[in-house]
C-alpha cells in the first residue's frame, strides 16, 4: 500500500470511527506528512519501515530543532498510525519498542484567580459595546472549563436554564472531543456577562449578516466567531490587564480545574466538569494544588525546614 493511501484511509478513520475533532485529525495530517516526506528522501516504501528506520526518524525530528513536545506528538502519532495499519492490513509494527520519553509531564500552567479577574475586567471597554461580546466570552471560558473550540462552536440552544429549589440556574452544554457532549453549570458571573452580551450586542451583530445564524458568539460581519478572534481577545485582555504570564484561551481551563480542586472539589466532578475520559488526566492538577501546599508548609511551619 501507497503511504498516501495509507494516511488517507487512516485519516478518514480517525474522522469517522473515532470521531475526532478537525483539529486533532490536522495534527495528525502534519506529524504524518512530516514521516511521508522522511520516507520519500530516502525512497523507503511502507514495508521497508523497520526499528531502525523509526530510530532515524527520531534522530531526524531532533536534528529539525522541533521542542520535545512536538517531536513526542509526532512519535505518538506515529505509534497510533502504524497499530491501525497492523490491526488493517497486516502489517508488522516496527513501533512497538519505540519508548515513550521519560521526561516528566509538565504542569499545566494556571493563572491567580486575581489575574484571571484582571483579564475578564481588561476585556471590556467603557464606550465600546462590542467588547461585551469579549468579556463573555472570557467569562465562560473561565465559567465553564470549555476548550476554545467548544467555546466558539456553541449555539444559543445550547445554553438552557431550569429551576432548582427555587433558585434559577443557568447550563450550558459542550460539544467536546470525539462528538461526546456535557452540561455543565454557569456561575452567576458568566451568565450575567451572557445576557448583557445577547441583548444589548448580538442582535445588532446578527443583523449585519444576510443569512441567520444560530451561534453564540458572532464576528462584527455577523458570522460565527472563529478561534483566531477568540485567541486575540484573550491576549488582548492580557496585555490591557498588565498579565506577563503566558496567557492563553486553554489557560482558562487550567485555571478552571486548578481553583475547584483548591477550593475543595471532588476530583470525580472535576472530571466530569472538564469532560475527561480518565480521572488520570485529572488527576495532573491535584500535583498542582499539591505543590502549592507543600511551599505552603515549608514556609509556615516553624519546623519545615532546618
Amino acid at each position: 500500500m501507497e503511504i498516501a493511501t495509507a494516511i488517507r484511509n487512516f485519516l478518514d478513520h480517525l474522522r469517522v470511527e473515532r470521531g475526532l475533532a478537525d483539529n486533532s485529525i490536522a495534527a495528525y495530517r502534519r506529524d504524518l506528512a512530516r514521516f511521508e516526506s522522511f520516507l520519500a528522501d530516502r525512497a523507503l516504501s511502507l514495508t521497508a519501515v523497520n526499528p531502525a528506520v523509526i530510530g532515524e526518524f527520531q534522530s531526524f525530528l531532533r536534528a529539525l530543532g522541533l521542542a520535545e513536545p512536538s517531536s513526542q506528538r509526532a512519535l505518538s502519532a506515529l505509534r497510533t498510525f502504524f497499530r491501525y495499519l497492523a490491526r488493517e492490513s497486516g502489517l508488522v509494527d516496527p513501533t512497538v519498542d519505540l519508548e515513550k520519553s521519560k521526561q516528566s509531564r509538565r504542569l499545566p500552567k494556571a493563572l491567580t484567580v486575581a489575574q484571571v479577574l484582571a483579564l475578564i475586567e481588561a476585556a471590556y471597554h467603557e464606550g465600546d459595546p462590542i467588547t461585551l461580546r469579549d468579556r463573555a466570552l472570557l467569562e465562560l471560558l473561565y465559567g465553564s472549563g470549555g476548550r476554545i473550540s467548544e467555546i466558539v462552536g456553541l449555539d444559543i440552544g445550547d445554553l438552557h436554564q431550569y429551576s432548582s429549589d427555587g433558585t434559577e440556574v443557568e447550563t450550558v452544554k459542550l460539544h467536546g472531543k470525539g462528538g461526546k457532549e456535557r452540561i455543565v453549570p454557569l456561575g452567576s458571573f458568566a451568565s450575567k456577562a451572557l445576557r448583557d452580551y445577547l441583548t444589548r450586542v448580538r442582535p445588532d451583530l446578527a443583523s449585519r449578516s444576510a443569512r441567520a445564524t444560530s451561534a453564540l458568539f458572532l464576528n462584527r460581519r455577523g458570522a460565527r466567531l472563529s478561534r483566531q478572534s477568540a485567541w486575540q481577545f484573550v491576549l488582548n485582555a492580557a496585555k490591557s490587564a498588565g498579565v506577563e504570564a503566558k496567557v492563553s484561551p486553554h489557560v482558562f481551563r487550567h485555571s478552571y480545574a486548578t481553583h475547584l480542586l483548591d477550593g475543595g472539589a471532588d476530583i470525580r466532578v472535576v472530571q466530569e466538569l472538564l469532560g475527561h475520559a480518565s480521572v488520570t488526566t485529572t488527576q495532573i492538577y491535584t500535583l498542582i494544588t499539591i505543590d502549592k501546599v507543600r511551599e505552603t508548609y515549608t514556609l509556615a511551619h516553624p519546623r519545615a525546614r532546618d
